[in-house]
Formats: structure tokens, sequence, C-alpha cells
């Protein structure tokens, strides 16, 4: 069994936490608003280096000292920057909850950021970015995102080698005394854990704390339609990118059932149909993304250059075909089959349980229990499915590709630019 329980802080901070029975382990995620659409435009990066450098020492220890005195709690910890958030996790022992606690709150409130950190920091984040080039599939989703969602939220999170190059380290930490702030953070805790026990140490570790993030909103409108980037190769990577039910949306978990059936392991439609009935592809895909304004449908096909014209055509025609065609009963069962599987191995993840409290915050403004979860899926039937399709429309799409040449025309619905 499991309780969640949720309040916010005199000072301003979301806290949830899930007591869960039958663990021994607690799994920690704290979210600060500064991911990379709050980089300024002249440094983006920032939030990618700013990643590193609270790893490396905060309070009273440095950095060897803060590795050291996590290793003796037993303390998995990882620090990664988002779109809109930071996220702090870390997983622990439930007992050592509240020691665990006092170190990461020191990352999000005295981070050292010390100038002998900067340069490595800053070097890491450039080598993940020129590690793109190894990674083909990568670039072009992140091309399709930068051209699908509005500007700053299109960002890949890597940042440019000019934003990189621009950074300074008194920057990054003028930055984050700025960003690290209460209101419009999120923390949650799940696991052994005793809910008014870190009620009580959050209360106290948050002492004196006060303001409030600045909040990213969008800008420009995106370009979308086609667009190709030349790459001296002997495959081809295709993106196609859709607008779908934000996170907040009655049809966001009717979404996720329709993307099960496109993408649903070997038994779904664009594998059985672009892979397996035609042979067009050694790899294809379709994820749904729910942000809490807006959504995505991001396809995928890696192919061959003599193959990538049919295979995106394939493709594209499969994700308006299931918008005329519906779901068949086996397809849906299997979804659903699937989904609720995900929902029960996600709960025997304390981390897991975590994150998706605090992307429950973010996105609905509430938390959920897994028995909310499961319930919700539970009342999806198939007509209810059938009807969304009568109604879903893929909106002004995105296409991507990445290869020796760009592809002919493409579909129907995309204008190229």
């Amino acid at each position: 069994m499991s309780n969640v329980v949720f309040r916010t802080l005199d000072c301003g901070l979301s806290v949830v936490v899930e007591q869960i029975d039958g663990v021994r382990s607690a799994g920690l995620t704290w979210l600060i608003p500064a991911g990379a659409a709050s980089d300024d435009e002249n440094v983006q990066g920032r939030a990618a280096v700013l990643s590193e450098m609270l790893m490396r020492g905060a309070g009273t220890l440095d950095s060897k000292a803060q590795a050291d005195a996590f290793e003796r709690l037993g303390v998995s910890r990882s620090c990664s920057a988002g779109i809109r958030f930071m996220k702090i996790g870390a997983t622990m022992l439930g007992e050592r909850a509240s020691d665990t606690l006092a170190l990461v709150s020191d990352m999000v409130r005295r981070p050292a950021l010390a100038e002998a950190s900067f340069a490595p920091s800053v070097d890491l984040a450039v080598q993940s970015l020129e590690s793109l080039l190894d990674e083909p599939q990568e670039r072009a989703i992140y091309a399709a995102r930068e051209r699908h969602y509005p500007v700053p939220f299109n960002r890949s999170g890597l940042g440019t080698r000019a934003g990189l190059r621009a950074l300074t380290r008194d920057g990054c930490a003028s930055f984050w005394d700025h960003a690290a702030r209460p209101e419009g953070a999120i923390l949650a805790v799940a696991g052994r854990v005793d809910p008014d026990q870190v009620f009580a140490a959050v209360d106290r570790l948050c002492a004196g704390w006060t303001g409030a993030a600045p909040v990213a909103a969008p800008g420009s409108e995106p370009a979308r339609g086609y667009a190709h980037e030349s790459d001296d190769s002997n495959q081809v990577q295709i993106i196609v990118v859709h607008d779908a039910p934000p996170e907040s949306s009655a049809d966001a978990v009717l979404e996720r059932v329709v993307v099960s059936v496109l993408s649903g392991g070997m038994s779904g439609r664009l594998f059985t149909e672009v892979r397996e009935r035609r042979g067009l592809c050694y790899a294809v895909s379709a994820a749904y993304r729910a942000e809490r304004d807006w959504g995505g449908v991001t396809a995928y096909v890696g192919t061959t250059p003599e193959r990538a014209q049919e295979s995106l055509d394939v493709l594209y025609a499969e994700l308006e075909r299931i918008n005329r065609s519906g779901v068949e009963p086996d397809e849906y069962q299997r979804a659903i089959v699937g989904m609720k599987s995900r929902v029960i191995f996600s709960g025997e993840s304390t981390a897991a349980r975590a994150a998706a409290l605090v992307s429950d915050m973010h996105r609905l403004g509430r938390p959920r229990t897994l028995d909310e979860i499961a319930g919700e899926i539970d009342r999806v039937t198939l007509d209810r499915v059938n009807d969304y399709l009568s109604r879903r429309a893929l909106g002004r799409v995105t296409v991507q590709t990445l290869g020796p040449g760009p592809l002919a025309v493409p579909p129907a619905g995309v204008a190229s630019r």
C-alpha cells in the first residue's frame, strides 16, 4: 500500500511524499526551474554546465568530500538539465532519507560552484555536444524538435558551441542564485519514509529560503514543415513530429493507447507495416511526449538511401491511417495490457515514483497514486479510443531528414521550406 501526501511549505516549495510499504529504499527528485529554456540566448548550454558543477561540492564540502559523504550513506545521485527544470535525483535506503536530504539541499541552496570546477564542466558539455556527430538519430530528433516546438522549449539542452564558450563562472553562479528559489521548485520523496519526518526535515533545511524563480515563456512560433540536413552516410534518419494532447487533457490517456497500438513492440503497426511486411528499415518507432501546455508524437525511421522515400511515405501513411481505420479489439487489448504492466513496473522503483510525482505536480498541479493512474486506464474503452480517433488531427506536421540527400515531395499537409 502507499500513501501520497502533498504540502506547500511556508517558503513556497511544493513537497510530495509517498510512503510505500514493502520496500526498504527511497527515491528523491528535486526540480528547480533552471533548465535549458531558462538559458539566455547568448549562453545556451549554461544549464548543462551547471548540472555538472552542482555535483562538484556544496556547503562546507569540496568535490571529493561531497562525493565521499554521499558514498558513506550508500546514495546513488544524479543531476541533469532538462528543458524546463534542473533535475536532482537520489536513491538511498529509507532510513537515510533525512541525511540525504541535507546533502541534496546543500546542492540546491549552497553549491560551491568553484572556479576550479568551471572549466572541466564546460569541457564536458562541449564533448557532449560534439558527440552528436556520431549520433545521427539524435541530431535528427533535435533538429525536428527545434522546428516543431516554440522557442525556448525547442532546445536540445546541450547548448551551442558559441554559448558554451561565452559562459563565465560568475555568470553561472549569479543565474543559479536567482533560479534556485522555492516558489516554482518541486520536491518528491517516495519509499520507506515517514511523511511527517520528511516534511519536518525539509522545513528545517529550507528555513530562510525565499523567492520565486523566473518562469520561461513561449516565444516565436515554430517553423515546422520539411527540412533536410546533409550527411555523408549510408543511412537516412527520418523524423515526423505531430501535435498531440497536453497532459491535462482527458484525451492524453487515449493518445497513449493510440501510440501503443502504433509502436507497442513487434506487434505494433509501424513495426509490422514498415519493417516486417516491406523490409524498408532497420528501426521504426513512435513516442508520445505530453507537456503541461502541449503534447507531441515523434515518429522515427532509420533506413537506407534507396528505401528512404518509401519509408517516409509508408510511415506518414500509417500515422494518418489510424485516424480513419480506428483500433481493432486485439490491438486495443494489447495496448491496455502493456500500459497497465508499465504502471505496475514503475511502482516497484522508488526512484521512478519520485520522478513521476514531480512530473504530475508540474503537468497536472497534483500528485497521482498508482491506483489512480491504473483506474484511469481501466476506464478506457475501445469505443472511447475510436471516438477520439474520429476527431484526432495531426496538425501542422514537422518532417526532418538527415542523410546523403533530401527526399522528394514531402507527404501531403507538410509545407517545404
